[in-house]
């Protein structure tokens, strides 16, 4: 069994390797590397692995479990930019707003209810704006949350013009497990940006993308993508309890 500092030590010798990897990603696609978030994905992570990228000088993570970000982050220092990447049931809004005041970002807004529930729970807290990223789903998988292409306009608009306690900040998607039709998930974000940003007349700049995962994230750099979450990669291969018999 290896011991938690061996990991620790690897995890932020994979981390640099990544922001490396990213900078190199931006140059490529002449963007500035400043533009491009990195987001470590730490589900099934334990603390002391957080700490020790957080302590190497990392800031942005992101949960896609409502449990655990709340157990988490007030075990974290205050300046951490958490971003929660997942599908959120509406009885679920309270905790997470109110277990977590320094949520930064929450990328997967894939309906108009729980845009309304997002929109009065920050007003019932008084916290400043969230920002959130509307989920688009480009692969076409039912199993997929997000909304079709064809809404994500309409979706978009719901969230600027009727829900004044978010931040509309662009769109996110979830490829294929086995990247097969990444290019073309990419390319279908891309375009909804442009009729996102044409319909609400704000500049594409305004506008992120987040897409691209431990798999892909190079490619979607090149593709304009401004987020990308990256876990395994940091981290390792995600660690699940194993099931009683």
């Amino acid at each position: 069994m290896t011991s938690p500092l061996v990991a620790e030590g690897a995890a932020v010798a994979a981390w640099r390797s990544v922001m490396l990897r990213v900078q190199q990603a931006a140059e490529r696609s002449s963007s500035k590397p400043d533009r491009v978030r990195v987001v470590a994905v730490s589900k099934t992570k334990p603390i002391s692995l957080i700490r020790q990228l957080y302590d190497a000088g990392h800031r942005c993570f992101g949960e896609n479990y409502v449990q655990e970000i709340v157990e988490k982050a007030p075990q974290l220092p205050q300046d951490v930019e958490w971003h929660f990447i997942g599908h959120l049931q509406s009885n679920k809004v309270k905790t997470l707003l109110g277990g977590v005041p320094n949520l930064a970002m929450f990328e997967s807004v894939d309906n108009p209810k729980i845009a309304n529930h997002l929109d009065r729970m920050v007003s019932t807290l008084g916290r400043d704006p969230l920002k959130i990223l509307v989920q688009v789903n480009t692969s076409g998988e039912e199993s997929k949350s997000g909304v079709d292409p064809s809404n994500c306009v309409e979706l978009a608009k719901h969230v600027k013009l009727s829900c004044p306690n978010l931040e509309f900040s662009g769109l996110m998607t979830i490829g294929m497990a086995d990247y097969t039709s990444t290019p073309q998930n990419f390319q279908t974000l891309s375009n909804c940006r442009t009729e996102v940003c044409k319909a609400l007349e704000i500049p594409e700049e305004q506008c992120e993308l987040s897409m691209g995962m431990s798999g892909d994230f190079e490619l979607a750099i090149e593709m304009g993508s401004t987020n990308v979450r990256i876990g395994s990669t940091i981290f390792g291969p995600r660690e699940y309890p194993k099931k009683q018999e």
